[in-house]
């Protein structure tokens, strides 16, 4: 989105309602597949906690905007996407796994609900910290934790343009971490390289950041790390083993 897109958007603000998201894993077929995976007409999920609540390190008007606005626009997009067409009766997972390149506005928005879905969920008002066992476990596949914090910072910075950074649990079980560009996510098969069950993530679209960090990616990356709900992480890690 440029600049001047999301000034114009910003201005909607002052007059943000209120929404938020729920905990959908979705997979395709060789990775966990949530048995909560919700069928069309999709819903912005509410959130659990207020618009200010992130501050400092994520401001309120931005919370609006970016929750209020652009997710409630992949909603929109999405359910009118797939009215009448084949994937109009299928699960948000089901979505993901089968979405083909070509398909780009379904690809797009099913991926802008999921990501934003999932995200929402990994943000936490409250400070939180990963247990020895997440710990552990980052720390084993990525040899420290601060090697791993690089890592995941090091995608992030280096997405070109729009999209997210990952942190995911591969079919074999590993930790890996990844980018995607724009709302593609690693549960899409056949469009996606690196496949895996997302268990953190962050969004590097400017929408996220722009009106507390500017053009500072880094800022706002760095503070990310004050607002992880390690608790979630580890919920998702521990599914994501299973099966």
């Amino acid at each position: 989105m440029h600049k001047r897109e999301f000034i114009k958007l910003g201005g909607l603000a002052g007059v943000a309602a209120l929404i938020n998201p729920t905990g959908i894993i979705a997979a395709p077929s060789k990775l966990r597949v949530s048995v909560n995976s919700p069928k069309a007409p999709f819903e912005v999920p509410k959130l659990t906690y207020a618009y200010d609540a992130l501050e400092p390190h994520i401001d309120k008007t931005t919370m609006e905007i970016h929750h209020d606005k652009h997710h409630a626009a992949y909603v929109k997009n999405l359910n009118d996407n797939i009215k009448g067409s084949a994937y109009e009766s299928l699960t948000l997972d089901e979505i993901l796994a089968k979405v083909k390149p070509e398909d780009k506005a379904i690809r797009n928005n099913a991926g802008g609900h999921y990501n934003h879905s999932l995200f929402w969920t990994l943000l936490s008002p409250q400070k939180t910290t990963p247990s020895d066992k997440l710990k552990a476990a980052i720390t084993s596949n990525f040899t420290s934790w601060e090697k791993f914090q690089d890592t995941f910072n090091t995608a992030a910075k280096t997405v070109f343009g729009s999209g997210w950074a990952w942190l995911i649990v591969t079919p074999a079980k590993k930790l890996a971490v990844i980018s995607t560009p724009n709302q593609d996510n690693p549960l899409m098969e056949g469009i996606v390289k690196d496949l895996g069950t997302p268990i953190l993530a962050l969004d590097v679209w400017e929408h996220a950041y722009y009106l507390k960090y500017h053009n500072v990616r880094l800022d706002y990356i760095t503070a990310f790390w004050n607002v992880i709900n390690w608790n979630e992480v580890e919920a998702r890690y521990n599914e994501a083993l299973k099966g």
